[in-house]
């Protein structure tokens, strides 16, 4: 499953995969713990695809932050824990990604990321090259 049917929906722990749009907004199911939720247009959602860092010289999309983390785990979950210390958090977001843009990349960023790495693999989304090695255009006909 690709990153562009995840979902981080604001205000709702975790991260949710789109499983059909509705008139009012779509169904989500949670990758924590499987429930549905409906969802309106009014929310603040993001889809993961869509999601880049910033760093010095340019914004590097999310995919490719994960990518990263899974070449340095081995395809496993995170050595460090969301929870870590600031510093902790830091200076490992600092060997995945050496030219992160440390005053607009915030420590809450980089937990989230830690933590949605960890749920993709946790629930085996852990495909962050697709996208590249094939044409995206079948999936984008809206």
């Amino acid at each position: 499953m690709a990153l562009d049917k995840i979902l981080s929906i604001g205000g709702k722990p975790g991260l949710y995969r789109l499983l059909t749009q509705t008139r009012t907004g779509f169904v989500g199911e949670s990758l924590l713990d499987g429930k549905r939720v409906t969802v309106g247009m009014r929310s603040n959602v993001s889809v993961l695809s869509e999601i880049a860092i910033y760093t010095l010289e340019e914004e590097v999309p999310l995919k490719e932050v994960f990518q990263k983390i899974k070449e340095k785990e081995s395809g496993k979950k995170t050595a460090i824990s969301h929870k870590a210390e600031k510093i902790e958090l830091e200076e490992y977001f600092f060997e995945i990604l050496p030219n992160y843009d440390e005053d607009r990349v915030y420590t809450s960023d980089i937990k989230k990321i830690v933590q949605w790495y960890n749920l993709l693999v946790e629930n085996k989304i852990t495909d962050f090259t697709s996208s590249d090695e094939e044409p995206v255009t079948s999936d984008e006909e809206e």
